[in-house]
């Protein structure tokens, strides 16, 4: 279908975008070469929202051109660190001015509360577009004495062109932490928003042009893994590529950039622990446990997905555990001012949550609270928690990515650090006692990237 290059959309909460859906190459939004477009679905009552341009390996090609042209072109790779800095912050300024659009097709988009989209995920945006415009004049090399007879010094440069490939359930915040670093450093960049949530990196597209950026330093694709991603990650003229998104993506990407010996940066799944001692502070373990597992609708790879809490408190945890959920949790349209959680983003998504909930019940775990779908229309699921939950369950050991935790409990902190590692996984860990030196004991134990103590 022949779409526009902008659209004039009405939210559902009556606010009027002007969307932009072409491909954002060289500082103009255009249409893909082939025609090709998606279209993005409402995960609230699953409508369409709009179409968007989907690019393939064309035009991949077309923005690593625009940035490769640009990263030596005077306009970007000749300003000072002062004014590229500058430049963040003018992005940074103008997506405070926009929050309010960008939080409403955030929200639309991606089923996010509002209140979230626009408190959380764009105001972090703004934050992190500012602190890396801090860094951009502070980034030095150093001398180093190898006698009289010759000068020795370090420069830090940029890499190039640079790939990014950001997932769906962070699209704003994703944007930022891609885009903040890899411009502070003076490089170029493609940037590949998710097939599912393009409409906020879009917005966001049109914010770059007016913040002062040279064409074709920002590219930004619309499109699917299998060909825009894929593209972005064998080509040959792009120097790094970082990705954020599934693990069996992640090995697909470290293949396909060995092509060139590609500089890779990989963020992929996460099965968190959660550890929480007999000795902790039961309320904020159990309102810590709750927002770590079900605050955006449990789609975070570093969400703490698994508690253990030692025996003594094992049935008073999970039953303040269940009152915060069910106190917590309310269900429903995002754009209402007290709803918790909205939908899940896709009916794949959705489907997988189910299936995961019957793999729980046939396993042997105990459901005790949800594990349901939730009204009429769109990818609603309740908060689902499975206790008694031994190690080697499916629902133990693989990233379900939802409202869904599972609970079981231990005697001796060495078991707790036994089980606790006892997946595949290691990108996040928490820790809840009020001994502090067994907190930071415990955790330098933990297979973990991060630790959170008491938190």
């Amino acid at each position: 279908m022949s779409l526009p290059l902008f659209k004039d959309l009405i939210a559902p909460n009556g606010k009027k975008i002007h969307q932009p859906l072409g491909l954002f190459i060289n500082n103009e939004f255009v249409k893909s070469k082939s025609g090709e477009t998606l279209m993005t679905i409402s995960p609230t009552d699953e409508s369409e929202i709009t179409g968007v341009y989907a690019a393939d390996a064309v035009d991949v090609d077309l923005a690593v051109e625009a940035a490769r042209a640009a990263f030596v072109n005077p306009s970007w790779c000749d300003i000072s660190p002062t004014a590229r800095g500058q430049l963040l912050y003018n992005l940074a300024e103008l997506v405070d001015k926009h929050s309010d659009q960008l939080a409403t097709v955030e929200a639309w988009d991606m089923g996010k509360p509002y209140s979230v989209a626009k408190g959380e995920d764009v105001a972090e945006s703004v934050a992190v577009l500012k602190y890396y415009g801090g860094w951009a004049d502070k980034i030095e090399g150093r001398t180093i004495d190898v006698g009289p007879a010759k000068l020795a010094y370090t420069l830090h440069q940029p890499l190039g062109v640079c790939g990014q490939i950001i997932p769906w359930n962070y699209p704003m915040m994703m944007a930022a932490w891609k885009l903040g670093p890899a411009l502070a450093c003076g490089n170029t960049v493609i940037l590949k928003s998710a097939e599912q949530t393009p409409l906020s990196v879009l917005y966001l597209a049109q914010l770059v042009k007016e913040a002062g950026f040279p064409p074709g330093v920002v590219n930004i694709l619309s499109g699917y893994g299998k060909t825009a991603g894929a593209a972005i990650a064998s080509h040959k003229d792009i120097d790094k590529v970082a990705f954020t998104g599934s693990t069996v993506t992640a090995r697909a990407i470290m293949k396909a950039a060995s092509v060139n010996l590609k500089n890779i940066t990989l963020e992929t799944g996460g099965k968190s622990p959660l550890i929480i001692f007999e000795d902790a502070d039961l309320e904020q373990a159990v309102k810590w446990g709750h927002l770590g597992i079900m605050s955006n609708m449990g789609q975070i790879c570093t969400a703490t997905s698994r508690i253990l809490v030692q025996e003594s408190i094992y049935d008073k945890f999970i039953e303040a555990f269940k009152q915060e959920t069910t106190k917590v949790s309310i269900i429903g349209d995002p754009f209402a001012e007290d709803t918790f959680q909205g939908p899940q983003v896709t009916r794949q998504q959705y489907e997988r949550i189910l299936s995961y909930i019957e793999a729980g019940k046939s396993e042997g775990a105990t459901l005790v609270h949800g594990g349901t779908t939730h009204g009429e229309k769109g990818y609603f699921i309740t908060p689902t928690i499975f206790v008694d939950v031994k190690d080697h369950y499916r629902i133990n050991q693989e990233e379900v990515f939802g409202p869904f935790v599972v609970i079981d409990k231990f005697k001796t902190q060495e078991e707790a650090i036994t089980r606790a590692n006892c997946t595949p996984y290691g990108l996040g860990a928490a820790v809840f006692t009020k001994d502090i030196t067994r907190a930071h004991k415990v955790a330098a134990k933990l297979e973990s990237g991060m630790v959170w103590i008491n938190r």
